[in-house]
């Protein structure tokens, strides 16, 4: 079985073009913004090798490439403050908020860095009970 990382390098590769060349700079912006993201493949099956995914603490988002769009899906988008307008797409849902970027588009990457910032913060602030009174400091 090929890493995630193999899988999203091969993925792009495949593509071969503007959806490739986004799907490869969001990949940048995702670990620029944080750099102890992991890259994963989740839901392979006979007919389709998987789909990107980006987890810190949880899922923060997936890639998903399309004829038209590239689809950055945000698993618990309904719950990130979004002040620069970067959710087009699944906006009446109760959980997940998208982002389709389109041939041609540019991407605000400070507004998607802070978004992909405070979707892992909303993960870890799940997970973080403190198991002793200690681990309460931050160091």
């Amino acid at each position: 079985m090929e890493s995630a990382s193999t899988f999203i390098d091969e993925k792009i590769k495949q593509l071969g073009d503007w959806r490739g060349k986004t799907l490869a700079k969001v990949r940048d912006i995702i670990h620029q913004a944080d750099p102890e993201i992991v890259e994963e493949q989740k839901w392979a099956k006979a007919t389709s090798p998987g789909v990107p995914v980006w987890s810190h603490g949880g899922i923060v988002c997936t890639g998903e490439t399309y004829k038209n769009v590239v689809k950055l899906t945000f698993a618990n988008g309904a719950a990130l403050k979004d002040p620069s307008g970067l959710f087009n797409s699944s906006l009446d849902g109760n959980v997940r908020r998208a982002i389709d970027i389109h041939e041609g588009e540019t991407i605000d990457e400070p507004a998607l860095k802070d978004l992909i910032r405070a979707a892992v913060a909303l993960n870890l602030k799940g997970k973080s009970k403190p198991k002793r009174a200690a681990s309460k400091r931050a160091g």
